[in-house]
């Protein structure tokens, strides 16, 4: 396979993440924005609260459905072409759901509308890790991240807006003309000299893919990152019923209390920017997730004691997002790099364990608080971070090991 020379950081070389992560900006507010809306919605499509999280959880399904092929394509025919691609058709689909006129329709339409994720992770992420050294790679995913989480910050808030004075159609609109202008950029900042792999039968793909979900660091890595990332999923899903409905916040309170959450996460990806250079690779881990367990157990306590919830919850989850921040880009790099297959078809294999692992997940918790209500959702964020305390935390020591042996920083 060909390989692609890397580049440093720099302004000129930063133009194309910052392209991407307009995108990336549009599909994560296409969620963050449409989900304090969702009451709303179910109620005009006359079904029940209780099918607000699906649409997250559908549009997270959508992500997992198409990264198998986007990723393995992407290596033979060029990341550029297929992210240019993707880009246009989720512009379409933020159009098309304009139209719908039930709730089955308009999870279809989110559904297809996650194919953006899916040409995030396994074809922009792809394309970013080949572009640049390994150090200014995981800068330029935390800063990229720290972009991108201006839509949980600012979704909640322009939804609320929706909701009180406009309708939520504005806000497809809103996210198809952002998406639109991030095609313009890629367009022109993009490198072309992506990875290519000779042309070859599409059966090959298969092959590739066995290859890598045989790789037992692949599949501990990739699954510990959904155990890092799910609690803070789970709270975007179902904070609007949670905050408002349960507990009797307004619109406007409910986007203001993740402010203080989501800082937590910006926050810890300015301090991974920060530190990276100084701590060998993989040591914020150890700091990150310790902080991600005491936040769960204090949500846990929140939830066992109802009237504290409010504040544990918003205190636990800053815990959880800030360890989150830290640990991250750097989980998610040892993952990518746990094969030595086509990084395209690898970061498709990461893109598609994780989105099911959401989807999955998510309509779990969504059944289990319908019945046990915010003692579900405290107890699900401890036992995920928990899980990462068995094999991942062993898998994570054997790689520092290695790193330390071969004399990697």
């Amino acid at each position: 396979m060909q390989k692609t020379q890397t580049t440093t950081l720099s302004r000129a070389t930063l133009m194309f993440p910052l392209a991407l992560v307009l995108f990336e900006f549009s599909v994560y507010i296409g969620n963050d924005l449409v989900q304090p809306a969702m009451l709303a919605i179910t109620k005009e499509f006359g079904v029940s609260s209780s099918w607000a999280p699906s649409s997250m959880s559908f549009y997270l399904l959508g992500g997992a459905c198409v990264a198998w092929l986007l990723g393995p394509l992407s290596d033979r025919i060029g990341r550029k072409k297929v992210l240019l691609a993707g880009v246009l058709f989720f512009v379409i689909c933020c159009l098309l759901i304009l139209l719908t006129h039930n709730i089955e329709s308009f999870l279809a339409l989110r559904f297809l509308q996650g194919f953006g994720l899916s040409v995030i992770s396994a074809v922009g992420y792809a394309a970013v890790q080949e572009t640049f050294e390994e150090r200014d790679a995981i800068k330029v995913m935390a800063l990229m991240a720290n972009i991108s989480l201006l839509a949980p910050l600012l979704g909640p808030v322009l939804g609320a807006f929706l909701i009180d004075h406009l309708s939520w159609h504005w806000g497809f609109i809103g996210i198809a003309l952002l998406a639109f202008l991030s095609w313009f950029g890629l367009k022109a900042k993009m490198p072309s000299s992506q990875v290519s792999k000779p042309k070859q039968p599409f059966r090959y793909v298969l092959d590739d893919f066995k290859q890598v979900f045989k790789n037992k660091r692949f599949l501990i890595m990739t699954l510990s990152l959904p155990m890092l990332a799910m609690p803070l999923m789970l709270w975007i899903a179902l904070s609007p019923v949670m905050l408002v409905e349960e507990l009797g916040l307004s619109s406007m309170q409910y986007g203001l209390a993740q402010f203080p959450v989501l800082g937590g996460l910006i926050l810890g990806n300015i301090a991974l920017i920060k530190i990276i250079d100084k701590l060998a690779l993989g040591k914020t881990v150890l700091f990150g997730l310790p902080i991600m367990l005491l936040g769960s157990i204090i949500v846990l306590i929140g939830a066992i004691w109802n009237d504290y919830f409010i504040y544990c919850v918003i205190l636990g989850m800053t815990l959880i997002s800030f360890g989150e921040g830290i640990s991250f880009s750097i989980l998610y790099r040892f993952a990518l790099m746990s094969s030595d297959v086509s990084k395209g078809t690898v970061a498709a294999a990461v893109s598609v364990l994780m989105m099911l692992s959401f989807f999955f997940v998510i309509e779990l918790v969504r059944v289990l608080y319908e019945h046990y209500h915010l003692l579900a959702y405290g107890l699900v964020c401890f036992a995920l971070i928990a899980l990462w305390f068995s094999y991942p935390r062993k898998m994570l020591n054997t790689i520092l090991l290695e790193r330390k042996q071969r004399g990697e920083f």
